[in-house]
């Protein structure tokens, strides 16, 4: 192993940190090198500097090059860094390729949506009110109708006004397939308008309809007369009276109280307790507004995991009903005669487990309206997404071609799946 190296005196050389190369007068003029500058010692010396001062790194142009692709992750140490930099602003080559590599590190990065977490205005809201109560709070089962109201009208406040009049498809399924009707944004809301008044009469307040409403009873009927009668297509100034009649319909619902949602709201052929029928109206906001949303090209959230649940809930509640109606129409198979069972007696059950946001189990009966599901009886099992199975409800979904773990009777399985699929309407 060799020694210390040595200066050309043959004096060995100090082993320990390079020492800084001080300037020299020239030997050959035969003078003698100048001393060092003197260090103050005590507590007037100067302090070290800092580890990371120190000198530019002098690199080849091949490992100048060979560092772009760390330089563009930001991957280089501040040394190496530094040297990169001061070399593109020598080298053009090197500068173009630092270019490109910087734009497809950008693609390498997910987009990142520029809207606010849907949750947010939720969680601004609670903290406010755990400050300071409401003097008249919001009854729980209006609080999706409120808050998917909200949404939709976020989403109104950011279209142009030429997106109103984009072209819009409904969905719906009937009997055995499903149905479709185009109209444009404006005309969508125009939709969720007429429908909402039906609660809004049931609630004593006025009907957008007016004179017309008694010669449509139904929600279809409601939509289709004011389409029809309209001088005009819809336009953005359908915007202010839906909102107001939302507006209107929560404070009403929050001054008369609990005891309201036991109020019965007509839909033509059938009846809702105002307490379902403000989640319904929540659920058809939300379904609509993912039309408009996809018509637009917008981003749009499914609703918070609790207020899809009570969807999902009165989804599942109105089963039975559906799949009784279906029988009736002669699209199910009829129940077998020796499962028959008296109203609230336990009887052949379909378990439908609903997993993901708002997600929880079900157990539908099978046989008769009235009858209470069963895990003792239970003949079939059913798991759905949280937000495919409201897709399904609302009819953008076959029922064949539902994403469902299934188990159990097929016939029941179908029946079921179509039964939710017949909940949907225009």
């Amino acid at each position: 192993m060799s020694g210390p190296p040595e200066d050309p005196q043959g004096r060995p050389e100090p082993v320990g940190p390079p020492r800084i190369p001080m300037p020299r007068a020239s030997v050959e003029d035969g003078e003698r090198p100048l001393p060092p500058p003197p260090v103050p010692a005590g507590p007037d010396a100067p302090e070290p500097p800092p580890a990371d001062r120190r000198a530019p790194l002098v690199l080849e142009h091949h490992v100048l090059k060979s560092l772009l692709g760390a330089w563009a992750l930001a991957a280089c140490s501040p040394q190496e860094t530094a040297a990169v930099e001061e070399h593109l602003g020598e080298c053009g080559g090197c500068a173009e390729e630092a270019l490109r590599l910087r734009d497809a590190v950008a693609l390498l990065h997910p987009p990142e949506s520029l809207d606010l977490d849907p949750g947010l205005r939720t969680r601004v809201l609670r903290g406010c009110l755990d400050r300071r109560p409401p003097r008249i709070p919001v009854p729980e089962w209006a609080a999706p109708y409120d808050a998917e109201t909200a949404r939709l009208d976020a989403l109104l406040q950011d279209i142009g006004d030429s997106e109103w009049h984009a072209p819009v498809r409904l969905r719906w399924f009937e009997r055995e397939e499903t149905a479709d009707r185009r109209t444009t944004v404006a005309g969508v809301i125009a939709h969720l308008l007429c429908v909402d008044g039906l609660v809004a009469t049931a609630l004593g307040l006025d009907d957008p309809l007016g004179d017309l409403a008694t010669a449509a009873p139904g929600p279809r009927q409601r939509t289709e007369t004011y389409w029809r009668t309209a001088h005009l297509p819809p336009t953005r100034d359908v915007r202010a009276p839906w909102r107001e009649q939302s507006h209107a319909l929560v404070r009403t619902v929050s001054f008369t109280g609990g005891p309201a949602g036991k109020l019965a709201v007509g839909y033509g052929d059938f009846e809702l307790p105002l307490r379902d029928a403000m989640l319904d109206r929540a659920f058809e906001c939300w379904v609509h507004a993912e039309d408009i949303a996809d018509a637009v090209d917008y981003p749009y959230a499914p609703p918070a995991p609790r207020h899809l649940h009570r969807m999902i809930d009165l989804a599942a509640r109105m089963l039975p009903v559906a799949l009784a109606a279906r029988r009736q129409a002669g699209l199910a198979a009829p129940a077998p005669t020796r499962h028959l069972v008296p109203a609230g007696e336990p009887g052949r059950s379909l378990r439908l487990e609903i997993e993901g946001l708002g997600g929880g189990e079900w157990l539908i009966p099978l046989d008769a309206p009235g009858a209470a599901g069963s895990a003792d009886h239970e003949v079939a099992h059913v798991a759905l997404d949280g937000v495919e199975f409201c897709r399904l409800a609302a009819g953008h979904v076959a029922p064949r071609e539902a994403a469902a773990g299934q188990v159990g009777d097929r016939e029941a399985i179908r029946d079921v799946l179509y039964a939710a699929a017949s909940l949907s309407r225009l």
